[in-house]
């Protein structure tokens, strides 16, 4: 059996078990009969595109009995044992089985040269367009810097809102990030920070961190940034058997304090099923004693050890000094950041939140459909 299309030829093959469909570019895509009865779209909500079956409601082994072609966009197809008609849009089907195999553009130093691309607050909360290029610069890049925001405490939050949900921590909804007499967090002093993700201690980590600037006159105290990712891949091009171990050996992080005692175990380097990276955790100071077979051991520091030295290379790191009215985002999971140290002399005062990953990625995805 077969049909055609304007942009494709539709073959049935395997005995009804398989619909192949060759598009133009010599794209050929294989689709089994059960995947597609088990993808019927009328066998999902319209309005929220939830599934009305269950996998026990589906035949064990569908075939393909007719196929036609319904317009010259979409095809017809019968399966038995049901003998029940489906209609499928032939781009859809085709796109289901495009991989990206690419994964994020990674960056460096040189890439932002002129600085960090900033976006306005007053557009931003007036223009969708302008909050969606921000947003995806934060999808796409690990960060993003605001500027023009109010002197006024608080306003993480409303920035927050804007695209997503607040999640608060132990540290509270809202926190602030200065030097205290008894800090709870190396953060809360006037020390240096290395580059590191926040809160590898937890599962899941917070997706991303917003810093707001409100007061910044102290000598020092510059912001550093790092691409993660792109640190990763240049330890997998120049010692493969070191990101390996990186990303397959799972270390503990843990934080306590007198009423918190928070672990979580990851593996510093997280890969998904096609080998792209999707997360970092990275934090000297939460790292736990290694608690892996000690003969593993040498070899797994020999790994952190050249995993830090891609982190710390000056021409990974973008460096800048937040002003007061200036925010920077970034996704946790990816962009590791920093400061340098600052003296006593003048203040520094940032306030910041916790925001999940989902909630920007489901208001930037409504804001790019309703743009189209």
């Amino acid at each position: 059996m077969s049909a055609s299309s304007r942009t494709a030829t539709l073959e049935v093959v395997d005995d009804g078990r398989t619909l192949v469909i060759s598009s133009a570019g010599a794209t050929t895509t294989r689709l089994p009969a059960l995947w597609l009865r088990d993808n019927v779209p009328d066998d999902r909500d319209p309005g929220n595109g939830q599934k009305l079956t269950n996998i026990t409601d589906l035949p064990s082994d569908p075939r393909i009995t007719a196929i036609e072609t319904s317009t010259a966009s979409s095809i017809s197809l019968t399966f038995s044992p049901d003998n029940m008609t489906a209609t499928f849009a032939i781009d859809n089907l085709i796109a289901t089985s495009a991989r990206d195999e690419a994964g994020p553009r990674t960056w460096s130093r040189r890439d932002f040269e002129q600085g960090p691309p900033k976006a306005c607050w007053e557009r931003l909360s007036a223009e969708p367009a302008h909050l969606t290029t921000w947003l995806a610069g934060i999808r796409d890049h690990g960060f993003a810097v605001l500027t023009n925001l109010p002197d006024k405490q608080g306003m993480v939050l409303e920035v927050a809102e804007r695209f997503g949900f607040v999640r608060e921590t132990n540290y509270g909804r809202l926190f602030d990030v200065r030097a205290e007499v008894n800090p709870v967090n190396l953060a809360y002093t006037g020390m240096a920070l290395s580059v590191h993700t926040d809160n590898p201690y937890r599962d899941p980590v917070p997706g991303i961190q917003l810093l707001h600037c409100l007061r910044n006159d102290s000598a020092g105290g510059e912001t550093v940034l790092v691409d993660g990712f792109n640190a990763a891949e240049h330890l997998r091009l120049r010692d493969k058997s070191a990101f390996d171990i990186l990303s397959r050996t799972w270390v503990r992080f843990t934080y306590r304090s007198g009423n918190t005692e928070l672990t979580a175990r990851r593996p510093m380097i997280n890969v998904d099923d096609h080998g792209r990276v999707i997360e970092v955790r990275f934090n000297n100071r939460s790292l736990a004693p290694l608690d892996i077979a000690m003969a593993d051991a040498p070899a797994f520091y020999d790994a952190y050890r050249r995993f830090a030295e891609c982190l710390f290379d000056p021409d990974a790191a973008l460096s800048f000094k937040l002003e007061p009215g200036e925010l920077f985002a970034v996704d946790n999971r990816r962009v590791l950041h920093g400061r340098t140290a600052f003296s006593s002399a003048g203040q520094r005062h940032l306030q910041g939140c916790y925001v999940d990953m989902d909630g920007l990625l489901s208001r930037l995805a409504v804001l790019e459909r309703d743009q189209a």
